[in-house]
C-alpha cells in the first residue's frame, strides 16, 4: 500500500468500523473504480469478520443468564473494535489480534 491510497482510503476504512451498516457502505464506496483502495478493502475485511462475529457469538451469549459472561464479551469485543478503528485512523494496516489474520484469509476475495 502506498501513502496516497492510504489517504485515498483511510475515510471509508474509518466508516466501515462503526456500524454494520458502515460496513456496507464503505464496501460498495471502494468497489467504485475511482475509490478503489487496498487499505480500505483491509479494513473492510477486518471489521466485516468482527462484526459477523460479534453477531454470530453474541446469538451464543445471549443464552447465558451472567453479567460477568456478557460483560467480558463486550469487553473484548470493543477491544478489537478499538484496536481496528485505532488502526483505521492511524494509518496502519494491523490485523486485530487473534482474529484479523483468520479474516484477511476469510474474505481474501472481498473487495479485489
Amino acid at each position: 500500500m502506498t501513502t496516497k491510497d492510504i489517504e485515498k482510503g483511510k475515510t471509508y476504512a474509518v466508516v466501515s468500523y462503526l456500524t454494520i451498516i458502515g460496513v456496507i457502505v464503505a464496501y460498495f464506496m471502494n468497489n467504485e473504480p475511482q475509490n478503489k483502495s487496498a487499505f480500505t478493502s483491509f479494513h473492510v475485511r477486518q471489521s466485516l469478520g468482527l462484526w459477523l462475529t460479534f453477531y454470530a457469538l453474541g446469538y451464543i451469549i445471549g443464552v447465558f443468564d451472567s453479567w460477568y459472561v456478557t460483560s467480558g464479551f463486550y469487553l473484548f469485543f470493543a477491544v478489537l473494535f478499538i484496536y481496528g478503528f485505532g488502526s483505521a485512523l492511524a494509518k496502519k494496516a494491523h490485523p486485530v489480534p487473534l482474529l484479523g489474520p483468520l479474516y484477511q484469509k476469510l474474505f481474501a476475495n472481498l473487495g479485489k
